[in-house]
């Protein structure tokens, strides 16, 4: 398998196996015009297996949304074809209008325009809650 290497953009590395797709629908790359790559269940020495997303652009991406789904992702910067930043990721203290209140009494079922706001509550378990009525988050699996 050739992936070429992307000029200006991200890799989002050490994935959990699985993961690339849910964040390749939270972070709508589908709706990117650049060219994005995901490799699934790449070999990996500290994992098992990873997954891997290339983003061939340098369009601002949520940082927070990936730190959600894999706290323990990388995430690679690439300038001129080479490696200028690597950060490694935490689990965000808020994410907003990433994930929908399953809560059929929220007020945000009732007010459209209201951001989706949800807060750590438990960093142990990476339970998220909503921040006006503290349902469980979950994430939605499409």
């Amino acid at each position: 398998m050739n992936i070429d290497a992307i000029r200006n953009g991200l890799v989002i590395d050490h994935i959990r196996a699985g993961g690339a797709m849910d964040l390749y629908r939270l972070l709508h790359l589908g709706d990117m015009d650049c060219t994005v790559a995901i490799i699934k269940n790449a070999p990996s020495r500290k994992l098992g297996r990873k997954d891997i997303i290339k983003i061939d652009s340098d369009r601002y991406i949520d940082l927070g949304v990936i730190g959600f789904v894999d706290p323990d992702a990388t995430i690679n910067v690439i300038r001129d074809g080479k490696l200028v930043d690597k950060r490694r990721l935490d689990l965000p203290e808020r994410i907003v209008n990433v994930l929908k209140c399953r809560n059929p009494r929220c007020i945000t079922t009732v007010e459209p325009g209201l951001d989706q706001v949800f807060f750590l509550s438990d960093r142990d378990t990476h339970t998220y809650r909503c921040l006006y009525c503290e349902a469980k988050a979950e994430l939605n699996k499409k």
